[in-house]
């Protein structure tokens, strides 16, 4: 059989399997389901170690340190910010308005997993599936299928050890694009987790499933004259370099003000980026970007001096990042796009105003929604830069690859970092389990507004027992639940031969004399 058949077929068997599994899970308790949780928390973070090393061999991205935290970020991070949330059966009550809110599971997720970050972005979105309670199966990158394969195998028996039901996690084998084209558009696939490329999450939107896909990430960093140049540059260094710049939310170019130039340049140099010269940045051009404009992926997640090394350019041997000083912004610029591993654009400006408009340049050039670092003490021009720059997630004084998914942050802990309608997605959130919920609302009847006359609100939305404070004011509605407020207060009702009143509400209200009628 052809290998996209078997991967079709593959498909919808395990889309059966987890239906039929989250069937029954759809009934546990918030207990059960946290104590599930906690023990796929557990798991993961064991594991994290193996899983790195498993990850780097097969991919080829990335290095094991950092892709230790990575994973002990998707296992302990995360669990750490979603074991409190509600998610199972009553998860809030407001009496005072009448609305109890109910949440139910959506039912089985396709869960579309990137070579760059493979075994954390597993953990992630089990993780968030599970407390939710709903079943997951996973589509690995082909270059990444066998660590991920492990993975969900860690992860099951961990589940099924803490009560879980067999098969609630899945992962295929067998992975071509039909494959995930028929996992995401199986009728029994309730949604979509997509993380990759644009096509990838351009594909999951158009499979007439809801989705989560995430854009990509072209994040400038801004070091503004007021900024602690040292630390801002630690910072962008650190998070260009963090597992060889393979997230997506890590710093594509800095962006500085041309009063403090030599300043960061200086430490640029001291904190291990090799600056390029004009004839080197045209060479690395050629090598980074192929001629259908696209990344190539030979250099995705590789170290400096690797690429350094098959461009042709010789750099010491500490050298953490190549920095590229650019001119200008798109094509004529490949250096100007999201690069994945640790490339950064180098860019001057006047001042913040500049630096601004740059920042939007970049954006546009293939980072819409996504994210933005600003180093700075300026808070006015902080708030600037919240108002007008088109990303879901403006970090300050922190880098930005750990920062946007809330490592150094307090932003909700997320591997799937929403980008809003401006990047083409649903959400601008850190995707959480919360996400994955039908949230269904019991809303008893409550009084209508108060009026002066059949037309012009008067008084806003008040309770019927608060108006009956209001010597003669009569209401427009009763129902049941005002008399009983009513009568726990003491006070009387005031109604006029327009006011309507349910059946209910007129045989207690004559019962206990509430109603009180006025012209």
């Amino acid at each position: 059989m052809d290998k996209d058949l078997q991967a079709i077929q593959q498909a919808r068997d395990l889309v059966e399997r987890a239906f039929e599994a989250q069937r029954a899970f759809a009934d546990y308790s918030q207990d059960r389901i946290d104590s599930i949780v906690y023990g796929l928390a557990r798991a993961g973070l064991r594991e994290a170690e193996h899983l790195a090393r498993m990850a780097v061999q097969e991919t080829g991205y990335g290095n094991v340190e950092d892709k230790i935290l990575k994973n002990r970020f998707g296992a302990e991070t995360v669990y750490q910010g979603i074991k409190d949330l509600k998610t199972a059966g009553v998860i809030r009550e407001d009496r005072v308005n009448g609305i109890i809110e109910i949440a139910s599971p959506v039912g089985v997720i396709a869960a579309v997993i990137p070579s760059t970050n493979p075994t954390s972005t597993a953990i992630f979105k089990a993780l968030i599936a599970l407390k939710s309670r709903n079943s997951i199966v996973f589509s690995p990158h082909p270059a990444a299928t066998q660590c991920v394969l492990e993975t969900a195998r860690i992860l099951m028996e961990a589940a099924r050890a803490a009560g879980a039901p067999d098969e609630i996690i899945q992962c295929m084998s067998v992975t071509t694009l039909e494959g995930t084209q028929e996992l995401m558009k199986h009728r029994k696939t309730a949604l979509i987790l997509a993380t990759g490329g644009l096509g990838l999450v351009r594909a999951a939107y158009s499979a007439g499933k809801p989705a989560y896909g995430v854009g990509p990430g072209n994040v400038p960093a801004y070091i503004e004259s007021s900024a602690n140049v040292p630390k801002a540059v630690s910072d962008v260094i650190t998070g260009k370099c963090f597992d060889y710049g393979t997230l997506c939310c890590s710093e594509q170019a800095i962006v500085t003000d041309e009063a403090i130039r030599e300043k960061v340049l200086e430490e640029v140099k001291s904190q291990g980026g090799y600056v390029l010269n004009e004839t080197e940045t045209a060479v690395l051009s050629k090598l980074v970007v192929t001629p259908n404009r696209s990344i190539n992926t030979q250099i995705v997640g590789r170290a400096a001096t690797v690429i350094a090394g098959m461009a042709g350019i010789k750099v010491p041997e500490k050298t953490r990042a190549l920095v590229a000083p650019l001119k200008g912004v798109g094509r004529d610029f490949p250096l100007s796009m999201e690069k994945l591993s640790p490339i950064l654009a180098f860019y001057v400006e006047k001042d913040w105003k500049a630096a601004c408009n740059r920042c939007i340049e970049l954006l546009n050039f293939g980072g819409l929604g996504h994210t933005l670092a600003i180093h700075s003490q300026n808070d006015e021009i902080i708030r600037q830069f919240g108002l007008y720059k088109p990303v879901s997630r403006i970090v300050v004084n922190t880098q930005s690859s750990l920062g946007a998914v809330g490592y150094t942050t307090k932003l909700f802990p997320s591997m799937t970092l929403g980008c809003g309608t401006m990047g083409g997605n649903i959400s601008s959130d850190n995707i959480s389990p919360l996400h994955l919920i039908n949230v269904k609302r019991i809303a008893y009847a409550r009084s209508a507004q108060s009026t002066s006359d059949d037309s012009a609100p008067t008084r806003g939305s008040v309770r019927s027992s608060q108006m009956a404070e209001l010597a003669g004011q009569p209401v427009r509605f009763v129902c049941e639940e005002d008399v009983r407020s009513a009568l726990v207060k003491g006070a009387k009702i005031y109604i006029n031969p327009k006011t309507v009143i349910t059946p209910s509400a007129r045989d207690l209200a004559n019962e206990k004399d509430v109603l009180v009628i006025v012209p």
